[in-house]
């Protein structure tokens, strides 16, 4: 229950009742690491399971949100909860900063440490034509003589790489001037760029899209393509999620912001998915250069 004391204040800290919501969450996700386990190691049915825990999972953070905006905008939020909030977002971010950073560092180690050794003078008689390319494939050469990995064409900056860029760099300019919208109350002009904000988030996933079509079809750049395949699709691929799941955030501001949700002084929920879109924005600067141009 909540710790209001007094009839229409704000409470010292709100408490909320005892909540469904967690337990509901954590089975959604038991179905979704159960369902891709099996999918992925060749049973057809783990494809619905992790369809179901997919959606029941959907449905779960629907209300779950939704009793937070609730609550929220029924003036049962502090500064303390406030504060809570905003630490809350601090770690997270920081904890998707060390998720990025065991890719990089991955990255990292297979370009100056594994691929040479393996082709170092030590490892001769164990792969005597084992080249130590970066990528594991060059014109006229392979970095796989037991013909484990394809043939196949890296991906280069330009133009779509340089694109995206172009579009998430934008789209941090108009987050940007929507904030500044929405503390000088024009709210109007808020959700304007804010619209501008969501569709360049959803231009950037369609050019990936496109992207990784490309890659398959034409370059035969696949997941299994090597360690560059590996580290190339699992960095974009992941970054793509996050671009994807920030949109959304951003999606649903703004769709709180038309409602008439949020105040100049009170609009953690815009400052939270701000900070986010901004973290995905500087990985993606980080991973343009190593990745697309080294």
């Amino acid at each position: 229950m909540s710790a209001a004391t007094t009839q229409g204040k704000t409470p010292y800290y709100f408490v909320p009742a005892p909540s469904r919501h967690p337990v509901m969450a954590a089975i959604g996700l038991f179905f979704v690491i159960l369902g891709a386990g099996q999918w992925v190691n060749g049973h057809e049915w783990g494809s619905y399971s992790l369809l179901f825990g997919l959606l029941w999972w959907a449905f779960t953070l629907k209300q779950w949100f939704g009793d937070a905006i609730r609550e929220s905008e029924g003036g049962l939020y502090s500064e303390r909860i406030d504060g809570s909030y905003r630490w809350s977002m601090s770690w997270f971010i920081f904890s998707e900063v060390m998720f990025f950073a065991a890719f990089f560092g991955a990255l990292y180690w297979a370009r100056l440490h594994s691929v040479p050794a393996l082709g170092d003078l030590e490892n001769a008689l164990l792969w005597p034509d084992f080249k130590g390319l970066w990528p594991s494939m060059a014109a006229g050469l392979t970095a796989s003589p037991a013909g484990t990995v394809e043939a196949f064409e890296t991906m280069g900056p330009w133009p779509i790489p340089t694109l995206n860029t172009a579009l998430l760099l934008t789209s941090g300019v108009t987050l940007t001037v929507a904030h500044h919208a929405l503390i000088a109350n024009q709210r109007a002009k808020c959700i304007a760029f804010m619209w501008v904000t969501v569709l360049l988030g959803i231009t950037f996933l369609g050019f990936q899209a496109f992207e990784y079509h490309h890659a398959y079809t034409e370059l035969n750049l696949k997941l299994s393509s090597g360690i560059y395949g590996s580290t190339f699709f699992m960095l974009t691929g992941f970054h793509g999620f996050h671009v994807f799941v920030g949109m959304l955030m951003l999606l649903f501001i703004t769709l709180r912001l038309q409602k008439g949700h949020f105040t100049p002084e009170r609009h953690f929920g815009f400052e939270g998915a701000a900070w986010y879109w901004h973290f995905v924005d500087v990985v993606w600067l980080g991973l343009y250069v190593v990745v697309y141009w080294l």
